[in-house]
């Protein structure tokens, strides 16, 4: 019984190939042991592109779990369409597989460069994320017909045998890849030279395995063709990795309008900040050098601006201050340090404790001399104590240690977080988060919530109001003008400043959304005499409190950790 089946075919490349075993300038057994070793690579780097995919997305666009959606359903349906026109490549198997190789290669390589450039200089990236998304999956879905015909080029076996051994290989290179992603490339490389390292490796897996082990399959054209092809996309690769810091701070410089002063990889998230060192800008005041006024961003999301974030925090911080005791107060979040700056004008405070998940960025709050300026070395009080952790585990830790004894409750919590709508965060919106904070909460005390634009994003507002409801606190929602409408998250004026910079006029004066909570009907206007705020502040809070009250959207239902609804 004779296993040789010749697959007539003609094109550019050469003669037909053929399924017997193909002369190989190693014994079969190491032959095959090869081709596995490069579906472990391609896997590993296919799955790269593919985390890396869903990360910038999500860093771009916010809402992980909408973007990963995309990404991982167009890739699997163009994996499929791959699989499929891959069976017209089956007769040339070596030829095919060394050009899906070059083109994955550069694609997926140059993708999170074009990605952040499609964001950064157009103002949206949406589109280019489904195209590079489909287009890296149909050349992943193409892969495995063509190593499938490879592997059996090596050595016949039965197709079980083979279907196992090449899928072996490709899971346990998904596993290293998905772990080299996060542990390695991302902090080693970042996501734009890791993408295109990641690139170089597809290339020279794929390059070597046909124009080596398979050489004896290509016509000299065909191998000139594919090491000429091979070449221009290492060269191309390698071209990309030197321009990418300078590429990088351009890109900056069209997100965020002038170029960042300070731009860090902490850990958690990228901290980047422009302006000056005098974070009310110096030009402003007459003063020499300073420029800009400071601005931070957090993932691309502007949080802090100078120019209105005493606003901000003067709204979240005074009313639930000045409602009562105010001895112990709990800070989840804000470790730019300046939620506790406007906590420690009051002087009965005795102690601050801030549990924020960034170490980084609490430790550019205390050594920016602009951001530490601008939140008056507030973390350096002896009264403060700054712990590095989240604050969902923090609390339940605490509670936990609580059993058994009578815990030691705050007067005032402080929760100066990111909107609920980010997916990352909404677990601290959560029943089960407020939950945990009102056991931490003393009988007479007071919670203070950043609940999101209670305009814009109305549900939000009233979804956070409905769930601190739901643990049995009384509420009072207010609200603050000085919010730059027509631009996502954060306190201050541009969230997301795209187009040039004529264009970025915000088109008018939104409001910050804020609940006061407490166990006892909080009154925003009692003792309003003791914030300092001026007359019109304090009437600007009592209006706050009732216009939202007309706006009031009624039987939401909370926010759980199993049923999040800030989605959307």
């Amino acid at each position: 019984m004779i296993d040789l089946q010749e697959t007539v075919s003609t094109g550019a490349f050469g003669p037909p190939e053929v399924t017997q075993p193909v002369r190989l300038p190693v014994p079969s057994g190491l032959g095959r042991l090869l081709v596995l070793a490069a579906v472990f690579v391609c896997a590993a780097c296919g799955l790269v592109y593919e985390l890396e995919l869903v990360a910038l997305a999500s860093y771009l666009d916010g809402d992980s779990v909408t973007q990963s959606s995309v990404v991982l359903s167009v890739m699997v349906f163009a994996m499929g369409i791959g699989a499929l026109l891959a069976k017209r490549l089956r007769c040339r198997a070596a030829v095919g597989f060394g050009a899906v190789e070059s083109c994955l290669a550069l694609i997926g390589g140059c993708s999170a460069m074009a990605l952040y450039a499609c964001f950064a200089w157009c103002g949206q990236s949406r589109a280019a994320l489904v195209g590079f998304s489909l287009a890296i999956g149909v050349l992943v879905g193409a892969e495995v017909p063509l190593l499938m015909t490879l592997i059996q080029r090596v050595r016949r076996q039965d197709a079980g045998g083979a279907v196992a051994d090449l899928f072996a290989a490709d899971y346990v290179g998904a596993l290293v890849g998905g772990l080299a992603f996060p542990f390695l490339l991302l902090p080693l490389l970042g996501q734009l030279t890791g993408a295109l390292v990641t690139g170089a490796v597809n290339a020279a897996a794929g390059g070597a395995l046909v124009l080596w082990l398979f050489r004896h399959d290509l016509t000299v054209r065909a191998r000139w063709t594919l090491l000429a092809v091979n070449v221009l996309a290492l060269t191309l690769l390698a071209v990309a990795v030197l321009l990418a810091a300078p590429f990088e701070r351009a890109a900056r410089r069209a997100v965020y309008g002038s170029a960042a002063r300070v731009a860090v990889q902490t850990g958690v998230q990228e901290v980047v900040m422009t302006g000056g060192t005098d974070p009310a800008g110096g030009a402003a005041h007459g003063r020499k050098g300073s420029g800009a006024p400071l601005a931070l961003y957090l993932d691309g999301r502007l949080q802090v601006s100078a120019d209105n974030e005493s606003r901000y925090h003067r709204a979240l911080v005074h009313p639930a201050m000045a409602g009562g005791p105010h001895r112990r107060v709990l800070v989840l979040g804000g470790g730019d340090g300046l939620a506790v700056r406007e906590i420690l004008r009051y002087r009965a405070v005795r102690s601050v404790t801030v549990v924020e998940l960034d170490a980084g960025l609490a430790r550019l709050a205390r050594t920016d001399p602009g951001l530490s300026a601008l939140n008056r070395h507030a973390l350096d009080d002896p009264r403060v104590r700054l712990v590095s952790a989240d604050a969902f585990d923090w609390l339940r830790r605490e509670a936990a240690r609580a059993r058994g004894r009578r815990p030691d409750p705050y007067d005032v919590i402080v929760s100066d977080l990111p909107d609920p709508g980010m997916t990352a965060g909404t677990k601290l919106y959560s029943e089960e988060f407020y939950g945990l904070a009102a056991r931490a909460l003393a009988p007479d005390g007071r919670m203070a919530v950043h609940a999101g634009p209670p305009v814009e994003r109305s549900r939000w507002f009233w979804t956070v109001d409905a769930t601190l409801r739901s643990v049995g606190l009384r509420t009072v929602p207010y609200r603050f003008p000085g919010r730059f409408t027509g631009y996502r998250t954060g306190p201050g004026p541009t969230a997301y400043p795209h187009g040039p910079a004529a264009d970025r006029t915000p088109s008018g004066l939104g409001y910050w959304g804020f609940i006061l909570a407490g166990r006892q009907p909080p009154d925003p206007e009692a003792g309003a005499g003791a914030t300092k705020l001026t007359a019109a502040a304090r009437a600007t809070l009592r209006a706050g409190a009732h216009a939202v009250a007309h706006d009031r959207l009624t039987g939401l239902p909370p926010s759980t950790l199993m049923h999040p609804r800030y989605q959307g």
